[in-house]
């Protein structure tokens, strides 16, 4: 028997800095629910709006896989391995931090916000040599078809590369378009986050920004009730 857990958009964390506008499906910075810690590896997916001409200064970070998704207008990105480089709609960045790493994110238009989605996953190898990786994927290749834009550095897999046996895929998709996913593993899981529409996932109804979490199942139904874009995240469920 499949388990789930549902997390709607309005139950989610939220802080509005002013310049940042951010929304927790998991715990962090200020936001604590001993209930919403971590989905198996997930640690972290955050949903950011950054006004133009502000970012996250130089920060730290370590052993962690990070990958950044814009879904509008334009992050730049600097780091202490010399890396300095904008991030763009169909862009996806990944960052395995290791040993640790300094990096920035700033928004530098005058006039456009950007919108941006954040997830940390726990590597499963400690002090990895830092490491980064950015790629534009086709919009039409996701187009009613999962594009998987993440997997594990160990495979021929396709998409960005992390230290973790865990896939991300995107798709865009139609009205009455069901898709499907097996997982790699019965010690696997899925996170369904709904990035825009009305989808419909073992029959429990995703508006925008809803998510559902589930385990325990050999295959996972994702139906379009109206067109939209969806993420999906398989990763271990830890013991």
């Amino acid at each position: 028997m499949a388990k789930t857990v549902l997390h709607t958009a309005g139950s989610r964390g939220h802080m509005d800095h002013g310049w940042l506008n951010t929304y927790h499906s998991f715990s962090f910075a200020g936001w604590h629910d001993p209930e919403r810690v971590h989905f198996g590896v997930l640690r972290v997916l955050n949903d950011d709006y950054v006004k133009a001409g502000f970012g996250f200064g130089k920060h730290p970070h370590d052993n962690m896989e990070i990958i950044t998704i814009v879904l509008k207008g334009a992050l730049e990105h600097q780091d202490s391995m010399g890396h300095t480089q904008a991030i763009r709609p169909g862009e996806v960045q990944v960052m395995s931090a290791g040993s640790g790493i300094f990096h920035s994110e700033y928004n530098h238009s005058r006039d456009e916000d950007v919108h941006l989605l954040q997830i940390w996953i726990f590597p499963d190898k400690k002090n990895v040599t830092p490491r980064y990786d950015q790629q534009m994927f086709d919009i039409e290749k996701r187009k009613n078809q999962w594009q998987m834009l993440v997997s594990p550095i160990d495979t021929a897999d396709e998409g960005l590369k992390i230290h973790q046996n865990a896939w991300i895929y995107r798709s865009s998709v139609d009205k009455e378009i069901t898709l499907s996913l097996q997982p790699h593993s019965a010690h696997h899981g899925f996170y369904v986050f709904t990035i825009e529409g009305r989808l419909e996932v073992e029959g429990q109804e995703l508006r925008a920004r809803d998510a559902l979490g589930i385990w325990q199942t050999p295959q996972i139904n994702i139906s379009a009730r109206e067109p939209g874009e969806v993420l999906v995240l398989e990763v271990p469920m830890l013991p």
